[in-house]
């Protein structure tokens, strides 16, 4: 049985696999991307490629590992991180980022999951005032925690707000393959180019097996972040097997193919949602999320055939993530259910 809970849940596309497999046929290679590892050079390389020539990619474990450690690597434990409330970063790390790095978040409600300068500004009034967290990193998501994207034009918007006021830009990248096809953009255009300063680059949720990447886009931020990372048990010892994962992913377009399924999956899903009169969509569908409101009494049941996360307990708005792997079929057979549930009220 398929689902619609998240993307993790997906499992590996079988060039992932492959790549894997052949990087094991390579037998010993230096460990924890030191000395000669060429599997963990070339990718690194290719980050450059890909975002410019000063670029500074470390490898990974996992996602809270890539936000917490590159926006801490940042601050000052006085610092504070401002991000909206639905973020990852807020409500989804366990608290990682304040134990971690000490600093408080500041957190702006938002319907929709994007935060604007305008957000941003009450905060600036703590800047010099020696009892209040001083704000430093803005932080957000693309795509939201509402499935909705940022343009290059607002990240850019943010990313100059943040500058003029002292402070770096972060961009939570775990869907970020699935942002750039919704925008038709390069990870250039709306990263590098925008003055973004540091990315989580993700890519567990879009067919690979593990692996994250902090990227440093400017010069000077990640000196000695090797060291954070080693102190935060985030060197991976077989590094090249986190590393050859991106390599293929980053090649022949497969980041692409696979968010571009998940994307049309989410829009058709969303198609057949909106013939239903008995439900109703609460956020414009730009990736591979879709937002809904189920009638309560269905939404067990059929969680029970497909799978799917309860997004606002009190709304019954629920979650339905597409994945590379979703299928038409998959998505008929959930209409189907949906269809019988309804029926028997």
């Amino acid at each position: 049985m398929k689902s619609f809970a998240s993307d993790n849940w997906s499992g590996v596309c079988p060039e992932i696999m492959e790549t894997l497999e052949k990087t094991n046929n390579l037998g010993h290679i230096p460990a924890y991307g030191e000395l000669d590892d060429p599997v963990t050079l070339s990718v690194e390389k290719k980050f450059r490629e890909v975002f410019g020539s000063d670029t500074k990619a470390f490898f990974v474990y996992n996602g809270t590992a890539a936000n917490v450690l590159g926006v801490q690597h940042l601050m000052r434990p006085y610092e504070a991180i401002v991000s909206a409330h639905t973020s990852h970063m807020n409500e989804d790390e366990c608290g990682a980022p304040e134990k971690i790095s000490g600093s408080k978040i500041l957190t702006i409600e938002t319907a929709d999951g994007k935060i604007t300068p305008n957000d941003i500004k009450p905060f600036l009034r703590s800047i010099g005032f020696q009892h209040h967290s001083q704000p430093k990193v803005i932080t957000i998501s693309q795509v939201t925690e509402m499935g909705t994207v940022y343009t290059p034009g607002e990240i850019a918007t943010l990313a100059a707000f943040a500058h003029k006021n002292n402070m770096y830009l972060h961009v939570d990248g775990a869907r970020i393959a699935n942002a750039a096809v919704a925008l038709n953009v390069s990870f250039k255009e709306m990263i590098s180019d925008t003055g973004v300063d540091v990315l989580s680059f993700g890519g567990t949720k879009n067919g690979l097996m593990f692996g994250e990447v902090v990227v440093f886009l400017k010069p000077g931020l990640a000196k000695d972040f090797e060291y954070s990372r080693k102190q935060s048990m985030q060197l991976h010892s077989k590094m090249r097997f986190i590393a050859a994962q991106f390599n293929r992913y980053l090649s022949n377009d497969l980041w692409k193919k696979n968010a571009t399924q998940a994307n049309n999956m989410a829009a058709l899903l969303a198609s057949e949602l909106k013939q239903i009169p008995q439900v109703k969509l609460t956020q414009k569908v730009f990736a591979n999320g879709v937002f809904v409101v189920l009638p309560r009494q269905i939404i067990q049941p059929l969680q029970q055939q497909y799978y799917f996360h309860v997004w606002n307990y009190t709304t019954n708005e629920v979650r339905l993530m597409c994945s590379w792997d979703t299928t038409e079929e998959d998505i008929n057979g959930f209409i189907d259910a949906l269809k019988k549930e309804l029926n028997k009220i």
